[in-house]
């Protein structure tokens, strides 16, 4: 049996941190996804030619180290490789009614896009052929 989920997509907002009372660190960002919408097999398009997409959102939850990792270079807007597992929880409100909530724990993030804000920084160019031993 396997619980694995691979989504890519965009990053919704700035990743939040928050810590539990015993110091785990947790990151959440929500990530939008999108596909073409289909109708009887065929894709749909609106009035002047383009496909018609469906976006969903998922809420994604990173623990400790990659957590900070992905609160120190994830902003808005960057398109991220999210692999990881559904995790279903249920909870009772001040109310007393039975709540449900789904979540991607991640176990690994891969970034397809830099930061807006490294974008406009000129990387630095090294020739390491050099240091190749043969």
């Amino acid at each position: 049996m396997q619980n694995i989920v691979i989504l890519a997509g965009n990053i919704g907002q700035k990743p939040e941190v928050r810590s539990t009372q015993s110091g785990t660190k947790i990151t959440n960002f929500t990530l939008a996804t999108s596909r073409p919408r289909l109708s009887e097999g065929r894709v749909l398009r609106d009035e002047n030619g383009y496909r018609v997409m469906d976006t969903e959102w998922h809420r994604i939850t990173c623990f400790n180290g990659l957590g900070k990792t992905v609160a120190e270079h994830c902003e808005k807007g960057m398109k991220v490789l999210v692999h990881g597992r559904i995790h279903y929880t249920k909870w009772t409100d001040a109310t007393g009614t039975d709540r449900y909530g789904c979540e991607i724990i991640a176990e690994k993030v891969d970034f397809l896009s830099r930061p807006k804000s490294a974008e406009n920084e000129n990387p630095e160019l090294v020739d390491r052929d050099d240091e190749i031993p043969f």
